[in-house]
């Protein structure tokens, strides 16, 4: 080679040789520096050596992410504090992953960013720990005092009105939405750390609306005033005249329902001092049969049936049951079914 050409190259290589020479000691020089542009969940660490990111972090991060977490339904509130959650951050593992970020090119490119004052748009998920018992522990209590059970509509019942009682709407936490909210505002720096409750509506099983339908008839019985009651869609259609229990012998206060119907019933005498020598005994249709055509009964052997003695109507002179005159128990018998509901007071 002519040496008017050799000494030009050789200048050439030197500079080359001096230039990634001077890259190399400058990019290694830098290495622990994080580039400008590097964000660690919300907080900018660029430009900052490893020590300082971290100490950055501790303040900015973990100060952020240790803020309570406020649940609110309304006008009510549940806290949940830093000493609750323990809410931890892997910093060194962050700072790593932004040194990482910072070093991805090749040594050449990185000592022209750093010396042009080029940026890096890169942003590295903090790895937050927290604890998950405790949010279960603020779930449950928000939903402890939140949730309200559902309420069918239901009957209020006097001898002689049927009053309806409301149904009501339930609200239940919606506690895995709860959970997933609380978590993030733990653990996703920039997060509100005010959470909204949410429920979801519980529907009753019964609406007031549905009642006259769910209870198309029901029957009173006043004892004092010897008076049954037949309404229908929770109205009185019709007042029979009745005979009750004696004293001693009083025919059962309380709601109960037919459980049974017979025509022409076999009277099977109970095992009752009253009853003398027909104690046990099954007695069948006809004149000794003081069970006359039709029985309805309703609880504890006492029923709804016919008598013999329409003088007896209008006073307390059973055994328990509730008599009714003939023509009067027939056309009660085919205006009702099993499972009528009976109130008797």
């Amino acid at each position: 080679m002519p040496r008017k050409y050799a000494i030009p190259l050789v200048t050439f290589v030197a500079f080359l040789v001096l230039l990634v020479g001077g890259a190399l000691a400058y990019d290694s020089a830098t290495s622990q520096t994080i580039a400008d542009g590097v964000k660690v969940g919300s907080v900018d660490v660029g430009g900052l050596s490893a020590q300082q990111a971290k100490a950055k972090l501790q303040q900015d991060l973990l100060g952020e992410l240790e803020t309570p977490v406020t649940v609110t339904r309304g006008t009510r509130e549940w806290r949940m504090g830093p000493g609750q959650s323990k809410v931890a951050v892997n910093i060194d593992g962050s700072v790593d992953a932004a040194l990482a970020k910072s070093n991805q090119a090749n040594f050449v490119v990185r000592a022209y960013r750093k010396l042009s004052g080029t940026s890096v748009d890169a942003t590295v998920t903090p790895e937050v720990q927290y604890s998950r018992p405790a949010v279960n522990d603020l779930v449950n209590e928000v939903a402890k005092d939140v949730d309200r059970k559902a309420k069918d509509a239901a009957l209020s019942f006097t001898v002689t009105a049927v009053a309806p009682v409301p149904s009501q709407r339930g609200v239940a936490v919606r506690r895995p939405q709860l959970r997933r909210a609380i978590k993030e505002a733990l653990t996703t720096p920039g997060a509100s750390h005010v959470v909204p409750a949410t429920v979801k509506v519980i529907k009753p099983k019964i609406t007031t609306g549905q009642l006259a339908s769910k209870y198309p008839v029901l029957i009173t019985v006043d004892r004092s005033n010897f008076k049954l009651t037949l309404f229908k869609d929770l109205k009185p259609v019709k007042t029979y005249t009745i005979a009750v229990g004696q004293a001693g012998l009083e025919t059962p206060a309380g709601l109960y329902s037919i459980q049974d119907k017979q025509v022409d019933p076999v009277w099977h005498v109970p095992n009752s001092d009253w009853a003398g020598d027909l104690a046990g005994k099954s007695i069948p249709p006809g004149p000794t049969n003081p069970i006359k055509a039709r029985w309805m009964g309703i609880a504890a052997g006492a029923g709804i049936h016919g008598t013999g003695d329409p003088g007896s109507l209008g006073s307390a002179a059973s055994h328990g049951c509730v008599r009714m005159a003939v023509p009067d128990v027939i056309d009660l018998y085919d205006r009702v079914s099993v499972g009528t509901p009976v109130f008797i007071a």
